[in-house]
């Protein structure tokens, strides 16, 4: 039993189930109809699924970082083997390709660009500062235009796409200021070994700024009803601006930690507001 949790945890679900969830609601935006849609619904699986395997493969890549900054995690503790989490990779890419297939060749073709650039994202790509975090960003950006896609209306997923964007950019910054040592000892250079925490906490800051700027759009354009900007203005925005109060508190490890959760609380709270607007 502990065996199989490891491997559900290996999979980080929560960040899983998000990446449903934003497909989701972003075919639900997009969709024209109020009726059951499979196809959307699978979708939402199969993005999870390929979450799923870009963090495995991930974690293979950072095993030895991770006994640094996540001695927790399945791999860096000795839980799961190296040679286990690459079969497990495997399948999962395997199931992602076979139901996207099953579904559409639009989705497929999207589900191998996507799998490609989270590979290349573990191996290389997150190693380039701020173009990783660039990725991750636009990897959640882009799971919203997956909901449009498997309901013929990628138009409607622009703005939730750009919202996601930006708290995914402000979170994978944090997260690289959380993982500031562990980076450090093992020669990977991010944004904030680069140009320091200073300059990376006043760019968080700045984002956070925008975001909650670019949050009063969507309800002044009419593009979302009341619901949205009720729910924006009681929780998503106030949750921002403890993100900018506990940015600068201090470089403490756990409070970075902190700001990571509120940030993905944020987000789901984000996405309901919008489904609320629609």
């Amino acid at each position: 039993m502990n065996k199989i949790f490891n491997y559900i945890k290996l999979t980080r679900p929560l960040n899983c189930f998000i990446t449903a969830f934003v497909v989701f609601v972003g075919g639900i935006i997009s969709s024209k109809i109020d009726s059951f849609n499979i196809i959307l619904l699978l979708a939402s699986v199969t993005a999870a699924i390929v979450a799923a395997s870009g963090n495995v493969i991930n974690d293979y890549f950072d095993i030895e970082i991770d006994k640094i900054s996540h001695p927790d995690r399945p791999l860096a503790s000795g839980k799961i083997t190296p040679a286990s989490s690459l079969k497990y990779y495997s399948f999962l890419v395997l199931i992602s390709l076979a139901i996207s297939l099953f579904l559409n060749i639009k989705l497929f073709a999207i589900t191998i660009l996507v799998l490609i650039i989270l590979f290349l994202y573990s191996i290389y790509l997150k190693k380039i500062p701020l173009t990783g975090n660039l990725t991750v960003a636009s990897l959640t950006a882009l799971a919203f235009i997956f909901g449009g896609v498997a309901v013929n209306n990628i138009k409607a997923t622009i703005i939730p796409a750009a919202f996601a964007f930006m708290i995914n950019l402000v979170r994978e910054l944090v997260k690289d200021a959380e993982d500031f040592e562990g980076d450090k000892s093992n020669n990977v250079i991010t944004f904030p070994i680069r140009f320091g925490m200073n300059a990376t906490k006043y760019i968080v800051g700045f984002l956070v700024l925008s975001l909650i700027g670019f949050t009063f759009y969507p309800f002044l354009a009419q593009l979302y009803k009341i619901e949205y900007f009720v729910l924006i203005m009681l929780v998503v925005n106030p949750l921002l601006i403890v993100v900018l109060k506990k940015l600068f508190l201090n470089e403490e490890k756990e409070n970075y930690h902190q700001i990571s959760i509120i940030l993905k609380l944020d987000m789901i709270f984000g996405l309901i507001a919008i489904y609320l607007g629609k």
